[in-house]
């Protein structure tokens, strides 16, 4: 367990998540936000358990979030679905989360809310492309669950903006509404106020169609690969606002790229990301530097953290970016061991042409 980076909010580190969740005083945390690896029957290279074993993974986090959490915190959990194997059925263990969670953990549901991400790709190919007998899968379960029945919460720091519709009743009701009893017995008046906004609902359409970020403008520059399995920063932008204040702890405890603690950065939230891959912990990175670094100041971060050194972000931005000893000693070390394997795989291949950049830049 170390960190990788520190910013002025926040720490990204690397580490067992087990173990960092272990060392926070209890009653600490204000907020959970984490989108952990899902339970696919394929096996992903960040990393997934097998379904059958994954109620019982899961739980072992979610046994120390709530040991952690503030009686005021939540812990908001983005879940995606997926099939049985070999047939076009659905696996309940996203459903039996939640369950298991309540009744043996002891969280209380608070709300369920579901992620509609209109640019997901249609999936699985078998049962939706080839044979064609099941819809796009587009929709991830996101659960909100709190400690006490009532979580820290203000749902006018999340509200969207009125329809145009709703603007005019605003402006001019009598115009254009005319007071009258619902099918449902209800009354509604004509006396509208405007209250900056209306409430959203739990159904959040948010587009994962990310393509020219900073981070991925900086992962190009370096010709390092972006985290395969990003979530985009509206979705903790949502929770960040709507379940804590400034200066509130906001914790991440399967970081991958670490949208999390950037959108608690912009948010001026306390933050800790943990990441149990160095190498994308170092690559998150990225997310907190200027598009117009240098090649070699972003390759000197990535590689810095990867040989052990700790990055102080803002200390590297503006007070030197010499490439430490250390550094070099490590890209020399890396490139050589990958010289001495023969033939390399394309994830190997790519490594060591980045390790041949870094050289030829830091020597």
């Amino acid at each position: 367990m170390k960190k990788a980076y520190s910013t002025q909010f926040g720490s990204q580190i690397i580490g067992d998540s087990l173990d960092v969740l272990r060392s926070y005083p209890d009653d600490s945390i204000d907020l959970v936000f984490t989108s952990p690896p899902f339970a696919l029957l394929r096996k992903k290279e960040y990393g997934n358990e097998d379904q059958s074993e994954y109620i019982q993974w899961l739980s072992q986090f979610g046994s120390l979030v709530f040991d952690k959490l503030k009686p005021t915190g939540s812990f908001v959990l983005d879940l995606g679905g997926a099939y049985q194997s070999g047939l076009p059925v659905r696996s309940l263990y996203n459903f039996r989360i939640p369950i298991e969670f309540c009744d043996k953990i002891g969280f209380y549901l608070a709300e369920e809310f579901y992620w509609y991400n209109p640019s997901k790709l249609p999936s699985p190919i078998e049962w939706v492309n080839k044979r064609k007998i099941r819809v796009k899968d587009a929709v991830n379960n996101v659960w909100w669950f709190s400690k006490t029945p009532f979580p820290k919460a203000d749902v006018t720091k999340v509200l969207t903006p009125y329809s145009n519709r709703m603007k005019k009743l605003l402006e001019n009701p009598e115009d254009y509404y005319t007071p009258k009893e619902r099918p449902s017995g209800h009354n509604i008046g004509a006396n509208f106020t405007d209250n900056g906004g209306a409430i959203p609902p739990n159904l959040l359409q948010i587009p994962n169609s990310e393509s020219n970020s900073n981070y991925l403008a900086n992962c190009k520059k370096t010709g390092l690969s972006g985290h395969p399995a990003r979530f985009p920063s509206k979705l903790p932008e949502f929770f960040i606002k709507y379940l804590t204040d400034k200066g509130d702890l906001v914790v991440d405890i399967f970081s991958g790229s670490n949208t999390t603690g950037s959108v608690a950065e912009a948010l001026k939230r306390k933050w800790n990301s943990i990441e149990l891959d160095a190498s994308y912990a170092a690559n998150s990175s990225l997310r907190f530097l200027p598009k117009t670094l240098s090649e070699k100041d972003m390759l000197n971060v990535y590689f810095s953290i990867l040989a052990g050194k700790e990055i102080q972000i803002m200390d590297f931005l503006m007070n030197g970016r010499e490439v430490p000893l250390l550094t070099k000693d490590y890209v020399l070390s890396e490139k050589s061991n990958l010289e001495q394997i023969g033939k390399l795989n394309k994830v190997e291949k790519n490594r060591f042409q980045i390790l041949e950049k870094a050289v030829s830049v830091f020597l």
